[in-house]
């Protein structure tokens, strides 16, 4: 029998004062495709459909894919670049999870000093479990991601995985059938939710292991989770497995009524960026990367007990009063009134008023939008940022112009301009904007982000996972469910 260990948190509520982006230390300009490293994360043993225990509350899939219908014919989707290619966003999953997604049984030979402890979290009802692997460390949580023993050098320093990489990896497995990790990283959600008695997910934790990081959240992981598991539960019906839609959808209303209880201004509707006191008093500092109208529009279809859609045009209307105040760019943080503000968490005193590690996620979320719902604002939106971009790179995708990071109000703070790569993500992000309209540069740019390949560096986390997501995007990946 484990005896558990008293471990108090360093600091309670960390999440608001150091930041819950799961990017980049160095803020400005993460490298692209940097020489891969020897360091890799193993693959599950076997590509089968791994069927949860009989203790599970789960049902399984079908455990063959061969049963698995094809995905439908796209109807009234957004139209994507002529160079769309699923074949090859299809191969970049495969390799951003052969280097970035670990089993808990692999996890084991990799930390063998803490795997004895793995069973205290990930009981019978919570396995087989897997996670998202997060970039090595050297701030703040160095210590806590890290493991002194680890069986591979590299990957002493990470043992920490954020909630972040949990949402954005149950959607790239559920839009990649992948069946086995989708429900491996539920697991680790689960797990880890029901083990601290949280409704969601902490926002940082370690490995498998019981010793607490953070279990404050992070509401762009809550959505994202909570989507993920809404978009499985339709495909569960339309497989007719009826008892594991159900229990998908059970657990994505515990996310939904969670979030809307914790993570929304009661208020204005704006979406908080997570459930902490501090996020929520004074001059509450709001995350545009945060609202993923998407998730909204599910969250709406299956809890009619909540003002999901005032939440959604209180949004749309505060993230089109924000744009319309700058220089058509979006600031990583703004208050109320729509200004560039520092959230004061430590994360962005030198980055707040620019378009920059936060916002790289806006024109993926957006980009979804328009794409399944050709929603006015979000063409709006999406119009306005490609005819900035547009501009300064003179038509072209491939210019060095995509490499700045620009200020959200010159009058506050400069433009970015030292970056002397255009990051993978950048380059994705700025490529979906053009998905509202501009169809030369879509086609351009998509060319060039199937160019691009994950990589396996310590710090490559964000820009892999980034340029994954929007590669599955931009080449047709993203096919609604039948029902919605």
């Amino acid at each position: 029998m484990i005896c558990k260990k008293i471990l108090l948190p360093v600091l309670v509520g960390s999440a608001f004062y150091l930041g819950a982006c799961g990017g980049d230390d160095s803020p400005s300009s993460p490298v692209v495709n940097p020489t891969p490293s020897s360091v890799v994360v193993p693959l599950p043993t076997s590509s089968t459909v791994v069927p949860l225990p009989t203790s599970s509350v789960v049902v399984p899939p079908p455990a063959s894919s061969a049963s698995v219908p094809p995905p439908p014919t796209p109807v009234n989707y957004a139209p994507l670049a002529t160079s769309a290619n699923p074949a090859v966003a299809t191969t970049q999953y495969a390799l951003w999870q052969s280097y970035h997604f670990v089993t808990q049984e692999a996890e084991a030979a990799t930390y063998p000093s803490i795997a004895g402890e793995f069973g205290e979290v990930f009981t019978a009802a919570y396995v087989p479990a897997g996670r998202v692997v997060w970039s090595s460390q050297s701030g703040y949580y160095r210590t806590s991601c890290s493991v002194m023993d680890a069986a591979i050098a590299g990957m002493k320093l990470r043992a920490c995985t954020v909630s972040e990489g949990i949402g954005y990896g149950m959607l790239l497995a559920y839009f990649n059938n992948d069946f086995d990790s989708f429900n491996r990283m539920w697991n680790y959600s689960r797990a880890f939710r029901a083990y601290n008695n949280v409704k969601l997910m902490p926002w940082i934790t370690k490995s498998f292991h019981w010793e607490q990081v953070d279990n404050s959240s992070a509401t762009d992981a809550d959505e994202d989770i909570a989507t993920s598991l809404i978009l499985m539960s339709f495909k569960m019906l339309g497989m007719g497995n009826t008892d594991a839609a159900n229990l998908y959808l059970a657990d994505a209303l515990t996310f939904v009524n969670a979030i809307w209880e914790k993570e929304v201004n009661p208020t204005t509707l704006l979406i908080y960026s997570g459930d902490q006191d501090a996020w929520k008093v004074g001059n509450p500092a709001y995350n545009l990367s945060y609202f993923s109208p998407v998730a909204i529009k599910l969250f709406a279809a299956v809890d009619p007990n909540h003002n999901w859609k005032g939440v959604l045009d209180a949004m749309y209307a505060y993230m089109q009063l924000v744009q319309s105040k700058g220089t058509s760019v979006f600031p990583d943080w703004s208050d109320a009134t729509g200004n560039a503000i520092d959230p004061n968490n430590g994360s962005a005193k030198d980055t707040y008023w620019q378009f920059n590690k936060e916002s790289v996620r806006i024109p993926w979320r957006i980009a979804w939008d328009y794409y399944w719902y050709q929603d006015a604002r979000a063409g709006a939106i999406l119009k306005q940022l490609n005819d900035f971009i547009s501009k300064k790179a003179n038509g072209d995708p491939n210019n060095m112009a995509l490499a700045v990071n620009y200020s959200w109000n010159l009058s506050v703070g400069a433009d970015y301009t030292k970056n002397n790569v255009v990051s993978s993500q950048w380059y994705a992000a700025w490529c979906a904007t053009g998905i509202a309209g501009n169809a030369a540069w879509l086609n351009t740019c998509t060319t060039g982000v199937n160019g691009k390949t994950p990589t396996n560096s310590s710090s490559s986390y964000f820009s892999d996972i980034l340029l994954t997501m929007y590669s599955a995007l931009l080449n047709g990946l993203f096919v609604r469910p039948a029902g919605i």
